[in-house]
């Protein structure tokens, strides 16, 4: 008899001791940023060897604390205070080559209108215009149900959908705010199985990534 237990401890050993993937998580200014901490948390504890940064917008950082993430994080302010002459690096762009994967989540609807729109006026909307077709983007939106329900927002989605983007759709409960109905971020534990389902992808030489 075979120890099927077994046998899938030893294949997430040899996956841990693979090649490490580039995770990259944009997070936008939704209450639902009060999630990244567990995202983070989830991702470094999936069976893949994962190295995750963080790219935060602005309002983004009044939901979480970033001084105890055990992971890099970027603002806007990074953009330029790295970059002193023509010879430093772009930063948008650095983040860009390093990462394997782009995971916006949550995605508010501001920054939803941005992407769709093409603009690119902080750090992560810069990353996301300059971001390589043959690498994946995913995206979670997260917002208040009358948001979520606007004509424009089904356009802007789509928009993103047409862009080779894959989006990880909202569920629907009570929000913060006490509305119910669809808006919210899906759950950490689904983001972390969208992502790994890439991964395995990866790993099995599916993308083939151009530098």
């Amino acid at each position: 008899m075979h120890n099927n237990s077994s046998n899938n401890n030893n294949n997430n050993i040899n996956i841990k001791q693979g090649r490490t993937f580039n995770i990259l998580i944009g997070c936008t200014g939704s209450v639902a940023s009060l999630k990244i901490p567990k995202l983070v948390e989830e991702l470094l504890a999936s069976k893949y060897k994962v190295c995750v940064k963080i790219v935060t917008t602005k309002h983004a950082q009044h939901f979480f604390d970033k001084n105890v993430l055990p992971v890099e994080i970027f603002c806007d302010e990074d953009e330029w205070t790295t970059w002193k002459s023509v010879e430093d690096p772009i930063l948008h762009i650095e983040l860009r080559r390093w990462a394997d994967i782009l995971v916006i989540a949550p995605l508010d609807a501001n920054t939803l209108g941005k992407i769709a729109c093409g603009l690119c006026d902080n750090l992560l909307t810069c990353i996301v215009r300059a971001w390589q077709p043959d690498k994946p983007l995913l995206f979670a939106p997260a917002m208040n149900t009358m948001m979520w329900n606007h004509p424009i927002t089904a356009n802007q989605v789509q928009a993103l959908k047409s862009f080779g983007y894959k989006e990880i759709p909202c569920i629907e409960k009570v929000l913060a705010c006490r509305d119910k109905g669809l808006g919210a971020m899906a759950e950490t534990a689904t983001i972390v199985k969208k992502v790994e389902e890439h991964l395995e992808k990866m790993s099995s030489n599916h993308y083939y990534y151009f530098y």
